[in-house]
């Protein structure tokens, strides 16, 4: 422990190499996202579905599939930059890779509800990229909330999917290690969306920090004392905090009953979940599943996503568990070189 002499000198120190790293940051040029070629295929209120371009010429015959976001963060973590891009590793497995972009709700879409994102908007994107490529049927694979939404989709229209991948799906919302769903299984989500309409992401955001205050506010800028000297990773960082807080609002209704129905009755679990004038019922889903899951996952922990298992009425169901986080199954390195291959593998089998 330093002595109380000390303890001064390395407080300067400190505040030394903080100006320096700000300074260093403020040098950066414009850190942008993405970096895939993608095309806009489809259009409708502010959703947006891109199709991304093969990165290699060797793939004349690629396999269909959709990628479903959640509603909650911006879908670019799939495609953070060139060296952490699911989307590129997906490609580069020979999928022909389409991906919702929800945008950013305004004020008009606080009445939109969960019907009209899963009957709605999915099921048009579905439709389109269908009809476009001549298929009757579509591989799914569902990211996070998606992933809730895609089970949901595919037990309500199962003749057109062929196989549905979940990723950091939660499914249990009630397992005991669940914090998320414990600070939240007894807000008051009416009274919360009747005074804002939508529901403000930058509270959500706020939310999301608070499972881990020191990890995910002051320990992470306290290492990056350490970088402040290598541009490349520096450039990282902030791509990273740009995603973090790019945290779009939420429609108000489909919020109310995503909140109502899956977090504080565990619908998907107990029974009961509707979707506009629609029973979903997982045993429905009988096609092959691939349940993608984080080990460390502080947000979707393992368990809830596992219970999927017993709860879908597939003969053909897998799972593979990444060691990691929510978040370093999208960009770290060994993501990048286990998780798309072998999602490509898997489809492959199955296509």
């Amino acid at each position: 422990m330093p002595s109380s002499m000390q303890l001064p000198a390395n407080l300067m120190e400190y505040n030394q190499q903080l100006q320096r790293c700000i300074e260093a940051m403020g040098g950066l040029d414009k850190v942008e996202t993405g970096g895939t070629p993608r095309d806009t295929v489809y259009r409708e209120n502010k959703l947006v579905l891109y199709r991304y371009r093969a990165q290699k010429k060797s793939h004349t015959k690629r396999i269909p599939l959709l990628i479903v976001y959640a509603l909650v963060n911006r879908p670019y973590m799939m495609d953070l930059q060139p060296d952490r891009s699911t989307i590129r590793g997906l490609l580069d497995a020979g999928l022909d890779v389409f991906m919702i972009d929800w945008g950013y709700p305004e004020s008009s879409d606080r009445l939109l509800g969960l019907d009209d994102y899963i009957n709605g908007y999915i099921d048009h994107c579905v439709d389109h990229i269908c009809e476009t490529l001549k298929i009757k049927k579509l591989n799914v694979l569902g990211v996070c909330q998606g992933g809730t939404f895609s089970l949901c989709y595919v037990a309500l229209q199962p003749a057109k999917i062929s196989n549905l991948v979940t990723m950091v799906t939660p499914v249990d919302f009630h397992t005991p290690d669940n914090l998320l769903a414990r600070m939240v299984k007894r807000v008051d989500v009416d009274s919360l969306v009747d005074a804002f309409g939508n529901v403000p992401g930058e509270l959500l955001n706020w939310l999301f920090l608070s499972l881990k205050p020191f990890r995910l506010t002051t320990q992470k800028y306290v290492n990056l004392l350490d970088i402040m000297d290598n541009k490349q990773k520096l450039e990282n960082f902030v791509r990273m905090e740009k995603w973090i807080a790019d945290s779009p609002d939420q429609a108000g209704e489909a919020f109310r009953q995503f909140i109502g129905d899956f977090f504080q009755e565990n619908k998907l679990i107990t029974g009961g979940l509707k979707i506009g004038d629609h029973a979903v019922d997982l045993k429905k889903i009988k096609h092959p599943v691939l349940n993608v899951f984080a080990s460390e996952d502080h947000l979707v922990p393992p368990a809830a996503s596992k219970a999927l298992k017993s709860q879908v009425g597939s003969d053909d169901y897998s799972e593979l568990e990444f060691r990691g986080g929510h978040i370093g199954i999208y960009v770290s390195s060994r993501a990048q070189d286990q998780i798309p291959a072998a999602i490509g593998d898997w489809l492959t089998a199955r296509s």
